[in-house]
């Protein structure tokens, strides 16, 4: 009796399938991290950001940010988003925050944004609105309008006035070229008042500059506070271009929120 006991026992471990007997944990996957430019800038600034989180081994994704409207530009950014079957971490540069915080709407992959001198808009506010809240920007007397053919505007740093305005941190070499390759915002996009403030529902996180001249740190220091930034580094002397000057600080708090449960 007992060796058929044995022989049944035996039959019916060997009989189950290996897969069932060990299931192997399959690691987490990493968030694909979706990088937005803001005004004034292009998709080649988030070069620097991009090899530091390769070393991390993680995805990154510059997109191109239109700089035609909040909601057109969103859209553009949410297609990306709906692309990518995995987690997203969102990223937005000065005008890129409203745009990011228009785009995660809808979007139940983006697991957090994060806001790198950027615009941290509530509804109905623009980034016009935002930058005149506290005193200290000297933008407007650094712009160069260009009339289109429809009455609208678009608007440019002048070249002159880019390296002190936008990058004051940078070698001057440096500075000219992303004076030279700048694209231009519509007057219209900056104006443009946002809707549903997704970071009410998302984690968010900020990093600025002390010497930035285009969003006052107050504004800054204010929208952080109001979305209850989970963590917030100011990194002391930096510009507007804070994520080609200091690329290692943004790609840490950027793997701060991919890392985040």
């Amino acid at each position: 009796m007992k060796w058929i006991i044995r022989v049944l026992l035996l039959t019916t471990v060997v009989g189950v399938p290996a897969n069932v007997m060990a299931q192997p944990t399959q690691p987490p996957v990493k968030p694909t991290i979706v990088l937005v430019h803001g005004a004034f800038a292009e998709s080649s600034s988030w070069n620097a950001v991009i090899a530091e989180l390769d070393k991390g081994g993680y995805r990154a994704i510059a997109a191109s940010n239109p700089l035609r409207s909040v909601a057109g530009d969103a859209a553009a950014v949410s297609a990306i988003v709906r692309s990518i079957s995995g987690p997203v971490v969102l990223v937005g540069h000065s005008y890129g925050g409203p745009v990011i915080t228009a785009a995660a709407n809808g979007n139940p992959n983006v697991k957090a944004l994060v806001y790198v001198a950027g615009f941290v808009p509530d509804a109905g506010e623009s980034s016009l609105t935002l930058s005149g809240m506290f005193p200290g920007s000297t933008l407007a007397g650094a712009i160069a309008p260009v009339p289109l053919s429809d009455g609208s505007q678009d608007l440019y740093i002048k070249h002159d006035k880019f390296h002190a305005q936008f990058a004051a941190d940078l070698p001057e070499a440096q500075a000219r070229l992303l004076a030279a390759t700048q694209r231009p915002v519509a007057q219209a996009a900056l104006a443009e008042a946002s809707g549903v403030p997704s970071w009410k529902s998302l984690p968010s996180y900020m990093i600025y500059g002390s010497n930035d001249r285009n969003i006052p740190p107050a504004v800054m220091r204010f929208m952080a506070e109001r979305a209850r930034s989970v963590k917030t580094w100011v990194v002391e002397g930096a510009s507007h271009a804070i994520m080609v000057s200091h690329p290692k600080e943004v790609s840490a708090l950027i793997e701060d929120a991919v890392k985040a449960p």
